[in-house]
């Protein structure tokens, strides 16, 4: 299955054609970014780095959620353990304040058991903004090994048969066993950084045979996209669409279709391949369509109630740093100017400015609507996204020093 070489050499040569207009370089502050749009992401940093300068010191885990404002922890890390020391390190490369440059490593270094953790797809989402970024920030190479066993743990979730990662379930559950989501195509640059890391291919392989086929059964003809795709975990064979978190099959999830977006992007970005840029193209040319005016994404683009339904202020945050990836890899500066209307927009109008208690960033977030699981709370994904999503705008040259925005 040594394909991801031979589509490297392939297509990296081709991957200029597709761009539209020149394009900032990474470490380039675009100068086309409105002064007023500058001063309102530099108020929402400045906000979300004093809000989390105080609450940090109480941080006894890992968020998860809120409940009546205040973070509900897990001492584990669930799936989103990699987001609080990934914030930490969002608001030191925007402050320089050295205490977040302590509270960081120390939130980090708690996610060491999960390296061995094959139970889960989730370990770049672990492990990227946390151990990744710990060892690009400071060069200390056991972040850089804790990774590269994380990566060894999420390989052996690929299915062969199939040409996909299952995403629930230990290695034994034969009931998860043919269950693939969009939200996979977030965990695969891990396994892009260690085959960069340890020059064996197989990690980009199936990393590369992932994308390829959740690109295969994912996306319809407008561009929308199911959660859940189903597979016969023994012959490998599509079952079809389903849902967990979306309002049906044929709804399309807002947060699965921002998870979507940047995966598929940064698939591209680790690999030179343009059918997975054009991938991406489609997916956010239906998610930009979809969009109210106000630009906060409703929590399903095809619940019955949408547009007037509740929304997701995370899958705006996630889906605003897809998009500037995208505009940089297509030099469609469209794309960019969409993501400062959904950052603008989560600035003004979702912060918890407004409430003494509250310990997040983000207001105004939606976990899992079928389940009533979390309605209108906040996440700590929203807030490291936000995060992100400003500094890729106000400084680019630290977010790729953080988590490398390099493209073939």
């Amino acid at each position: 299955m040594s394909v991801s070489r031979r589509t490297v050499l392939a297509t990296a040569a081709g991957a200029a054609a597709v761009c539209a207009s020149p394009t900032p370089a990474v470490g380039a502050v675009d100068a086309r970014t409105p002064a007023p749009t500058l001063r309102t992401f530099r108020a929402a940093a400045d906000y979300a780095v004093e809000k989390i300068r105080a609450v940090a010191p109480g941080v006894n885990g890992f968020p998860v959620g809120t409940r009546f404002e205040k973070w509900v922890y897990s001492q584990g890390g669930d799936w989103v353990g990699g987001f609080w020391p990934g914030t930490l390190w969002m608001a030191w490369l925007y402050s320089k304040d050295e205490a977040f440059r302590a509270w960081a490593p120390t939130s980090a270094q708690k996610l060491a058991p999960r390296q061995y953790d094959t139970g889960t797809h989730d370990l770049g989402f672990l492990f990227y903004p946390s151990w990744v970024t710990a060892w690009r920030l400071t060069g200390e190479d056991a972040w850089r090994t804790g990774a590269l066993q994380a990566a060894d743990s999420l390989i052996q979730r690929y299915n062969p048969r199939g040409r996909f990662i299952r995403a629930w379930g230990p290695l034994t559950d034969q009931k998860n066993a043919g269950r693939v989501i969009i939200d996979t195509m977030m965990n695969l640059d891990l396994l892009a950084f260690a085959s960069r890391q340890t020059g064996d291919a197989k990690y980009l392989d199936i990393a590369v045979e992932h994308t390829r086929t959740t690109q295969r059964v994912f996306p319809r003809p407008d561009g929308s996209t199911p959660h859940v795709f189903d597979f016969d975990p023994d012959s490998g064979a599509p079952i079809g669409p389903n849902t967990v978190q979306g309002y049906s099959p044929t709804s399309c999830w807002s947060r699965g279709q921002a998870w979507g977006i940047y995966g598929f992007t940064t698939m591209y970005r680790r690999t030179g391949n343009p059918e997975f840029l054009a991938t991406a193209r489609k997916l956010a040319d239906f998610a930009v369509r979809a969009l109210t005016p106000d630009h906060v994404p409703v929590w399903d683009y095809r619940a019955p109630q949408q547009p007037h339904d509740i929304k997701d202020a995370s899958a705006g945050a996630i889906m605003a740093c897809g998009l500037l990836d995208l505009s940089t890899a297509t030099g469609r500066h469209s794309y960019r100017e969409v993501a400062l209307r959904l950052l603008t927009a989560l600035s003004q109008t979702c912060l918890t400015r407004n409430s003494a208690r509250a310990e997040a960033v983000v207001a105004r977030c939606t976990r899992n609507r079928p389940a009533e699981d979390g309605i209108e709370i906040s996440l700590p994904y929203a807030d490291y996204y936000l995060l992100e999503g400003i500094l890729r705008v106000l400084q680019p040259e630290d977010v790729d020093r953080a988590i490398d925005l390099s493209t073939l």
